[in-house]
């Protein structure tokens, strides 16, 4: 069983969550409590528990497979976040901390995805 605490990937999406939960969220109006603000918040923990997931499985595949999820997760967050900014709900500063966030994300998933894929 791996340790999901070891995977760099895994303290970026921890830290991305604590962004938006500490940040993000704040901004919001009160109307969008349950709707738009519900799912940022779900996309985004979703990388962290995706890939936790993936490392309580016995194969290579199904690491894997969790890590895919993990991806299309901070894809949505991805568009959340453009949404959130397209809408003025959140600032031009936050968005980019975000979508930089959420960029390095990516990038390193892809990475361990190729890696274990190889």
């Amino acid at each position: 069983m791996r340790d999901y605490k070891k995977y760099d990937v895994w303290v970026k999406g921890h830290e991305l969550t604590l962004f938006i939960y500490k940040n993000i969220i704040l901004q919001l109006p009160k109307s969008e409590q349950y709707e738009l603000c519900s799912q940022v918040k779900r996309a985004s923990y979703s990388i962290p528990l995706n890939i936790v997931d993936g490392c309580g499985r016995n194969t290579e595949k199904d690491f894997v497979h969790f890590l895919d999820i993990a991806l299309g997760s901070a894809q949505e967050a991805e568009y959340c976040f453009l949404l959130l900014k397209d809408l003025s709900y959140i600032s031009q500063d936050s968005f980019d901390g975000g979508d930089r966030k959420i960029n390095e994300i990516k990038a390193k998933l892809i990475n361990l995805i190729k890696s274990i894929r190889g």
